[in-house]
């Protein structure tokens, strides 16, 4: 039997009013994978804090190699070759990679600590980045790099405090195809070092790709045992997740595609995207396809008015529009559901009622004075409801949401605003697969209202099945376009890595 380097035994955790963690048990073997899944608001993070010694726990025992431990605080969770390397990354980006990988433990020319020994920092730091084969140099400044390769070096520092327990909280949720691919081949690397590798994501292919375990979490407890891989059917896991089987993942509503609402004809940033031109319907679902740094991000950010252009014109429903702040947008019916839904998206410490209102909230306001509170609690009331928004009351701060309502909030609000154009940045990434069956409904139910929606996603299975075309960009262009019919992942990853032109396929309605 594979030697066990981590037991978690009954861990119970609670916050006010709210049980997240009840008698959760997890281990974890030398030289393994264990995915560890389930909804937003199962545990996961929470679980994952405990071991990094953000949270405390309550009741229950830590064992890393068979002896119990207390963690108090992250200093002791690193000294015990503990490593967490979360969604949201920590690097310092005015730092280069060598700081970074040191950080707080540079090494110095003497005892006195006066000096730092740049030559030894940079030596170590590139031999361990040579070792895990990531292609980028120890003196570069990080904020230079792509997030694949910040995701890697985080994993070089983790290493650095001579990590035999790594957690990976979401790591592919901002990452290409070929990027995971890159990814992945440093995991393997890292399994054959002997190092234990928690890993959580959403992304359920990624199961069986990469993990040898998989534990599911529901409600803040244990779902069923451990289970190796080949234990486990996409079915079974989706069912201990979410309770239920969901028999269509992506329920994508036929509806007749109606008059054009948006055209950009040779929109260009220079340096950043040039002679992007593409068109979308009344009742159409539009996918950008590309790979991370194409700039689809980008293109969106602009037709919202939150980035300026250099060229190009914009027309809704036929007549130009000069879109130069997102107010512009606002005005003229199109909204924007940001890829970073928590710094773009939304307002954290304020209420799921003040962020739902917040693009329209001159509609709730008495002469553009005072607010109507009563009509505002009313029309909020509607959304939660309508949008299974999991909300104790309208004055909960979306700070303390799951990530999947807080992505249901953000959509609310672009609802009340009446946006007709409607723009989703990576809607589903980084929640749990129940709400991204409800985040499609809800796409479904706007179409059959007559809205546009332009889907820019990373997750080719969601381009497919979501889009009715697919337009796809590679270095700042649009470099082919696809029907719904002919569209493969094959076609759509020839033009997102510079497929020739006069492969086209699929033509402009």
């Amino acid at each position: 039997m594979e030697e066990i380097v981590l037991q978690m035994k009954n861990i119970t955790k609670t916050f006010p009013g709210v049980v997240a963690l009840a008698k959760v048990n997890f281990e974890l073997r030398r030289g393994e994978v264990h995915v560890l899944v389930g909804e937003n608001g199962a545990g996961k993070s929470t679980l994952l804090k405990i071991l990094s010694g953000a949270h405390q726990i309550e009741k229950g025992q830590i064992l890393i190699d068979g002896r119990e431990v207390h963690i108090s605080n992250p200093k002791e969770a690193q000294s015990l070759g503990i490593g967490i390397i979360y969604q949201e990354l920590s690097l310092l980006p005015l730092l280069g990679v060598a700081e970074n990988m040191f950080l707080g433990r540079l090494p110095h020319k003497s005892q006195m600590g006066l000096m730092i020994d740049r030559s030894k920092l940079y030596k170590d730091s590139q031999a361990l980045i040579d070792d895990l084969r990531i292609n980028v140099n120890a003196r570069r400044q990080v904020r230079g790099l792509g997030v694949a390769k910040q995701q890697m070096i985080e994993i070089a520092k983790a290493l650095t405090l001579n990590a035999n327990i790594i957690a990976m909280d979401e790591p592919t949720s901002a990452l290409s195809e070929p990027e995971i691919e890159e990814l992945f081949q440093i995991i393997n690397t890292l399994k054959k070092q002997g190092v234990g590798i928690i890993y959580v994501s959403h992304r359920l292919k990624e199961v069986w790709k990469i993990g040898d375990r998989v534990t599911v979490l529901k409600d803040g407890t244990n779902v069923g045992a451990a289970k190796n891989i080949e234990e486990v059917n996409t079915n079974s896991l989706i069912n201990m997740m979410v309770g239920r089987d969901l028999n269509d993942m992506f329920p994508k509503a036929e509806v007749p595609i109606g008059k054009e609402t948006l055209r950009v004809e040779s929109l260009t940033r220079k340096g950043v995207f040039e002679n992007v031109s593409f068109n979308a319907h009344r009742g159409e679902i539009v996918g950008i396809a590309g790979l991370v740094g194409a700039g689809r991000t980008e293109v969106a950010h602009a037709i919202f008015g939150a980035d300026p252009i250099d060229s190009g014109k914009i027309y809704i429903e036929g007549r130009e529009v000069s879109i130069r702040s997102p107010q512009d947008a606002i005005r003229h019916g199109v909204g924007l559901v940001p890829e970073d839904r928590k710094g773009k998206g939304l307002v954290l410490l304020m209420t799921v009622k003040d962020n739902i209102t917040l693009a329209n909230i001159i509609s709730f306001s008495a002469f553009r004075l005072a607010i109507k509170s009563k009509k505002e609690r009313k029309s909020v009331s509607t959304f939660i409801r309508d949008l299974n928004i999991r909300t104790p009351n309208v004055y909960q701060a979306v700070l303390n949401l799951s990530g999947g309502n807080q992505q249901k909030v953000v959509l609310a609000k672009w609802l009340c605003s009446k946006s007709r154009i409607l723009i989703m940045d990576e809607p589903t990434r980084g929640i749990d697969v129940g709400a991204k069956v409800e985040v499609y409904q809800l796409m479904d139910e706007l179409l059959k209202e007559g809205t546009t929606i332009i889907m820019i996603s990373s997750e080719l299975p969601e381009i497919l099945a979501m889009s009715d075309r697919i337009y796809v960009m590679h270095e700042g262009r649009i470099a082919g376009q696809l029907s719904r019919k002919d569209a493969t992942e094959e076609k759509i990853m020839q033009f997102a890595t510079g497929g020739t032109e006069s492969s086209r396929i699929g033509s402009e309605k």
